[in-house]
């Protein structure tokens, strides 16, 4: 059964910024795993199953027939939030080329349009509760997690407006109902297509 785990303990209150990122660089994780620091602890997270990354992959098609020339989805870019304690990766994010490009493996949250997360069995709470609080208070503009897990009933849920450090849920549907990507996507998303595990 996969897991997620904590590679060090986690730091005491006032945990330098530095440090934990060089821990976060220095995690010697089996390859296929994500590195994460998740409200102040380094995790490591098992590859994701087939299901995950064919999730990740049909989305991704239906993203780049409407985002602009000069966006880019990615898999596995960093976003930094340091007020959070946080470098979360997400399964998906939509971020202008620019920001993303140069030195570095992170960029900070505040610059994604589009966050998309995917429930696994074993990091569930992390994306449901830490994350959602996480890219709300990083004003991340849009979050869209996909949960199969939820209550035996896939859901998809799209987090929007953040202000306060707090999202307004702009619309949840039940595997196999549309959800809407407003403006600038502009996409109605078929989650019928989506595995529901």
């Amino acid at each position: 059964m996969a897991e997620t785990r904590a590679v060090e303990p986690a730091p005491g209150h006032g945990q330098d910024w530095d440090d934990l990122v060089r821990i976060w660089e220095e995690t010697d994780a089996p390859e296929g795993c994500k590195v994460e620091i998740i409200e102040e602890i380094v995790t490591v997270s098992p590859p994701p199953s087939k299901d995950h990354n064919t999730t990740a992959a049909l989305l991704q098609r239906r993203l780049y027939t409407v985002i602009p020339e000069d966006w880019e989805i990615y898999q596995t870019l960093g976003l930094s939030l340091p007020g959070r304690g946080g470098i979360y990766i997400p399964d998906l994010v939509v971020v202008d080329r620019a920001t993303a490009s140069g030195p570095g493996n992170t960029v900070p949250a505040s610059e994604a349009r589009l966050v998309v997360e995917t429930t696994s069995r074993a990091n569930a709470n992390h994306d449901r509760v830490s994350k959602v609080n996480g890219y709300a208070k990083a004003g991340v503009e849009l979050f869209l997690l996909l949960d199969p897990w939820h209550s035996g009933r896939p859901t998809a849920t799209l987090y929007g407006e953040p202000d306060g450090g707090t999202y307004r849920v702009l619309e949840t549907v039940e595997y196999g109902r549309e959800l809407t990507l407003p403006e600038p996507f502009g996409l109605v998303l078929d989650t019928g297509v989506l595995p529901a595990g």
